[in-house]
């Protein structure tokens, strides 16, 4: 068997890393009304781009100790209101949310040089909301929704696929599965909703869109 690459090697190639974003701009006069409607429109250009699962975004989270996690969740509703996505209530993130009532979720679409943040407090969406998106879904997901003990210590995954199989058992005769009571929505009511365009030398565009008394205001932050 080869030697692998030696891992000082691997490591010192680190720093050399980079790439000179040059692929747009983004000013003020180019921004929506709204940031809903500017979330939307880069969106949907990540969409046109063909990048894949362009609403896929990093939730970051924080537990009544102060310990941070993130991980990749879906987008599955966006307007005025603030972001929605869908999970087990009694997963990691939804006890986090639950202690903190506050999130971060973050949109890395690397292939357009951009990320956009939104920030702000959490709620549960309505049971008719959740009810709504549950309907949307492959029954194939809805089955998995009811089996898996998200977040939960299991002996393997064997024990996962007996789960699977028992609810499928279970609903086998059911023309519809309904929304398991443990699952549903979260919405991010922003507070600060940053989009960040990378330019050449590191020269990144920052503008925000903040939440005062006086409405949003959107503002221009250094790069």
């Amino acid at each position: 068997m080869a030697d692998g690459p030696d891992v000082a090697d691997i490591t010192l190639e680190l720093p050399s890393m980079r790439v000179s974003y040059e692929t747009g701009a983004l000013s003020e006069a180019e921004l929506a009304d709204t940031w809903h409607e500017q979330l939307q429109l880069w969106l949907d250009e990540a969409k046109r781009a063909g990048l894949a699962e362009p609403n896929a975004m990093v939730l970051a989270t924080a537990g009544a100790d102060g310990m941070p996690s993130s991980r990749t969740v879906l987008a599955k509703g966006l307007d005025a209101r603030g972001l929605v996505f869908f999970t087990n209530y009694t997963s990691a993130k939804s006890h986090d949310l639950m202690a903190a009532r506050y999130a971060s979720a973050t949109f890395p679409w690397y292939g357009l040089h951009r990320q956009a943040t939104v920030r702000g407090t959490v709620e549960k969406v309505s049971a008719a909301e959740t009810a709504a998106y549950w309907a949307k879904r492959p029954r194939g997901s809805q089955l998995g929704a009811w089996a898996s003990p998200q977040s939960i210590v299991v002996s393997g995954r064997p024990a996962l696929e007996a789960a699977l199989a028992n609810v499928e058992r279970r609903f086998a005769d059911a023309e519809t599965v309904p929304v398991p009571p443990h699952w549903g929505g979260w919405r991010i009511q922003p507070e600060v909703v940053e989009f960040w365009q990378g330019r050449r030398d590191r020269m990144h565009d920052r503008l925000r869109f903040k939440l005062t008394r006086d409405g949003w205001k959107v503002e221009r932050l250094g790069p």
